[in-house]
């Protein structure tokens, strides 16, 4: 596999928050959503080609800033991602990200790119290939527990991707309940703001738990799940942050990206390390069993893992190719001798 180069090794192409804006808007949400899951895909099916360790986090009484790191034969791909569920409050975003690809082959970065709004449609694109594979078949009706940064997102993601038609909202702020269901309002689906969490999976066939704060919290209790339906639940990424009760879990087909990191931050870190899960790479390859019956519970214990982040730079890295919409970075040292450094520093032109 082959990546565009930029012209001098010397400049990094550089997207900028701007750049990602203009590149979306240009490509078109939903379009982008759809390519990037195929992105996804075609990485997942060669999974073991990868090296893969569980992020490297930092914890702290405020949230947490990690690395995700993962390699293939020809790059190398990280992020750095902070998550702070009291930043809101504050007036920033819970949720930063900046990631930088780079060539294997002499260590060089190739690309360096803002992650923030990119990591919302890797999510996004990532849950609704997800259940592709996953959800009851002909499903139309998408419920979103929690409605903050990532729900429009989700949404228009099982939208392209899916074919969702109605999507029912909840969040314990009204607010951002009528802000999801303001910025959905002339996306083509039908929005449905909900009271309750009770209320808003009543009739649905998929639900996207998608909440922010840093606990251990039950968003869906047992009793709440009925048959055949399929779950995303992504809020819960970290050690200590969980969205459904365990008894949940019991009954469902719990399907995962990288079980050592998923064990530590996801749902089932409230379970026995030995519980049985199935890894989503090998469902893609036909390797194990998705969804085998109507009445069959199938849970997404989704916590994101690099080498979906590792997609989507790749992802950006071949769209902006012969575009504006990135710029060059005067990032590395380029003497005229590889060995004299020094004389580059004292070169007065």
């Amino acid at each position: 596999m082959t990546y565009p180069k930029a012209s001098n090794l010397a400049y990094v192409p550089f997207v900028s928050v701007d750049n990602m804006m203009q590149l979306v808007n240009h490509i078109g949400l939903e379009e982008c959503m759809r390519e990037l899951a195929d992105f996804i895909e075609a990485d997942f099916k060669r999974w073991p080609e990868f090296d893969k360790t569980p992020r490297v986090a930092s914890h702290s009484h405020d949230g947490v800033i990690e690395l995700m790191p993962t390699a293939d034969a020809e790059n190398y791909g990280f992020k750095y991602v902070n998550g702070h569920p009291k930043n809101m409050k504050e007036g920033f975003q819970t949720v930063t990200a900046f990631g930088v690809l780079s060539s294997v082959s002499n260590g060089y970065p190739i690309l360096l790119s803002e992650m923030t709004i990119l990591t919302a449609l890797r999510t996004a694109a990532t849950s609704a290939l997800v259940a592709k594979y996953l959800a009851p078949k002909h499903a139309k009706t998408l419920a979103l527990i929690g409605n903050g940064a990532q729900c429009e997102f989700q949404a228009l993601a099982m939208k392209a991707i899916c074919g969702i038609t109605h999507v029912r909202l909840f969040d314990i702020d009204p607010a951002a309940t009528r802000k999801a269901a303001k910025n959905l309002s002339e996306t083509g689906l039908i929005v449905t703001p909900c009271s309750s969490s009770e209320q808003a999976i009543e009739g649905t066939e998929i639900i996207t738990t998608c909440t922010a704060d840093k606990q251990s919290a039950t968003i869906l209790t047992d009793n709440m799940i009925g048959a055949g339906v399929h779950i995303n639940a992504i809020g819960g990424d970290c050690p200590g942050k969980t969205e459904l009760h365990q008894d949940i879990l019991h009954r469902s087909s719990v399907f995962v990206e990288y079980p050592p990191q998923t064990r530590i931050e996801g749902e089932i870190q409230q379970l026995d390390p030995e519980f049985p899960v199935t890894e989503l790479w090998k469902v893609m390859l036909g390797q194990a069993s998705g969804r085998t019956n109507a009445d069959q519970i199938t849970l997404f214990d989704s916590v994101g893992f690099a080498i979906e982040d590792f997609s989507a730079l790749r992802y950006v890295h071949t769209k902006i190719a012969g575009t504006a919409f990135f710029e060059k970075l005067d990032m590395l040292a380029d003497p005229d001798d590889p060995r004299d450094l020094f004389g580059m520093v004292n070169r007065r032109s």
